[in-house]
């Protein structure tokens, strides 16, 4: 007999003797009720998330067109003027 059939044989005798445990009438309402409430919350958290998102990419829209971040900015002086 291998370890695991060893093992495997003391996890069954201990399932075997002892009595199943009773559960409770009212545990799979109030799983159901927290679970809905969790998925209530990550789908509002979701969401929260995508409109910061889209917020943050308009906002940066709207920046790029003002700005022109790629637009080499005017000079300051001019050059000096030479051959006249």
């Amino acid at each position: 007999m291998s370890l695991r059939e060893r093992e495997e044989a003391t996890v069954r005798a201990v399932l075997d003797a002892a009595p199943p445990p009773t559960v409770p009438t009212e545990l799979c309402a109030e799983a159901m009720r927290r679970g809905g409430r969790a998925l209530r919350r990550r789908r509002i958290a979701r969401r929260a998330a995508w409109l910061v998102l889209c917020a943050a990419v308009v906002a940066f829209v709207v920046w790029a067109t003002m700005a022109r971040p790629w637009v080499e900015p005017p000079a300051k002086t001019t050059p000096p003027l030479t051959g006249w």
